[in-house]
């Protein structure tokens, strides 16, 4: 009966480690819970802002473009 009660101390100290490690867990899950509701009220509704371009940059891009396209009709003047 000895062994008995000796098997039965040892289960309730196992239990008590696994209660304290499912504590431990219970705790990680609820912070992770948080941060990730966290970092999705952050994010926003999803929606990127455009980036947008003053008049002087676009108008910069496009007689850049008209360049290369003026360069590209050259030599394919040249070539014929």
């Amino acid at each position: 009966m000895a062994d008995l009660d000796a098997v039965l101390e040892q289960l309730k100290k196992e239990r008590e480690r696994a209660v304290g490690r499912l504590r431990q867990l219970e705790k990680v899950i609820a912070e992770l819970s948080k941060a990730t509701a966290i970092s999705l009220r952050s994010s926003g509704s999803g929606k990127r802002t455009k980036n947008r371009l003053s008049a002087a940059a676009r108008e910069r891009i496009a007689a850049a473009q008209r360049a290369r396209w003026a360069k590209v009709r050259a030599q394919s003047r040249e070539a014929s």
